[in-house]
């Protein structure tokens, strides 16, 4: 662990301006804190007076809303906090964008905050701090998303191949044979590896696993339409998403298109979103635990935090049946 003295000597300054920088102290520039927490950063400097002050943890949260209770990061925030706060921490929730983290490395925004560890959720492949994750000694725990060969990163998440085998054993065992995907592109960790899971499963049940059954868009809206009448052409009869949201998209098309659901085709969402028991018909989706997945990112951390070296952490993915499943369609 580096110290004062190894700051100043890279920097070429005084450890008392060193110790101005750390502490933000009033007489010392933005520029001259800003070299100094770059440095510390780099080092690996901890400053112990900063974390016995005060426990600062904080949620960094991109592409997801978490602020009423029917959006899909509520529990997750909640989930977290009730495990945090009672044990002495104080929690704050920060949105990010990629204009903040293109303005400032992780580990310095980290510092000059005095957050000692942080939860992240929501972010992509293509996000800035992402590279930056592979390298830091902030105690950091990713949500749907992972990191390679660093102790100090942790990953929770669903068990993905479990909930689409049990969608998929779900559908073969109602006739289906023909099974398609949509799902947004493959520019995050989370849809690639929900895309994975649907092909293990396929090959699981011994079903055709076939490019035209697989619709990729980025588009809700777009992708809907562009590839219901796609995979029904096909003679798919089932399909799958990589989102609640997705499937929720199909039902209302296929109610403008007078495609009867499940009667003409089953729709099986992923996520388990509040609104998902109140559509018409009620989605079959495989759940997400938001608010035990909340806990458990807390507990991801108070293990990186007390040295416990972990990786992966994924809570089970139970299919919940509804109504937008259904038999096969007899064959014309």
């Amino acid at each position: 662990m580096a110290t004062i003295n190894e700051i100043a000597a890279k920097l070429g300054v005084s450890k008392s301006t060193v110790s101005k920088g750390l502490n933000d102290a009033p007489d010392i520039s933005r520029e001259m804190r800003k070299k100094i927490l770059e440095t510390a950063v780099e080092l690996g400097y901890v400053n112990k007076r900063m974390h016995k002050r005060e426990q600062k943890l904080c949620i960094l949260i991109e592409n997801m809303d978490y602020k009423s209770p029917n959006q899909f990061g509520h529990d997750i925030v909640l989930g977290f906090k009730q495990m945090a706060e009672p044990d002495g921490w104080i929690v704050d929730v920060v949105p990010v964008d990629t204009e903040l983290q293109k303005g400032s490395p992780y580990g310095v925004f980290m510092m000059e905050h005095g957050y000692q560890a942080s939860f992240v959720l929501g972010f992509s492949l293509l996000d800035p701090w992402m590279q930056e994750f592979r390298t830091t000694r902030v105690p950091t725990v990713l949500y749907d998303n992972y990191i390679k060969d660093n102790p100090h990163v942790a990953s929770i998440g669903c068990d993905s191949q479990e909930g689409f085998e049990l969608a998929v054993r779900h559908l073969t065992q109602l006739g289906h044979k023909k099974i398609g995907l949509i799902s947004g592109p493959l520019d995050s960790y989370i849809l690639k590896a929900r895309y994975n899971a649907y092909l293990g499963a396929m090959e699981k049940y011994g079903l055709e696993i076939n490019e035209n059954f697989i619709g990729l868009e980025y588009y809700v809206t777009e992708s809907t339409r562009k590839y219901i009448p796609r995979l029904l052409a096909e003679g798919v009869t089932a399909i799958l998403f990589s989102h609640d949201i997705r499937a929720i998209s199909a039902i209302t098309y296929c109610d403008d298109q007078n495609i009867r659901i499940p009667q003409d085709v089953s729709l099986v969402g992923c996520d388990d979103l509040p609104m998902a028991s109140y559509t018409q018909p009620p989605l079959t989706t495989i759940r997400q635990d938001r608010l035990a997945l909340g806990k458990c990112g807390f507990y991801a951390l108070s293990c990186l935090l007390n040295q416990v070296v972990i990786g992966s952490i994924l809570l089970r993915a139970p299919l919940v049946v509804r109504s937008s499943t259904g038999p096969a369609p007899a064959a014309p």
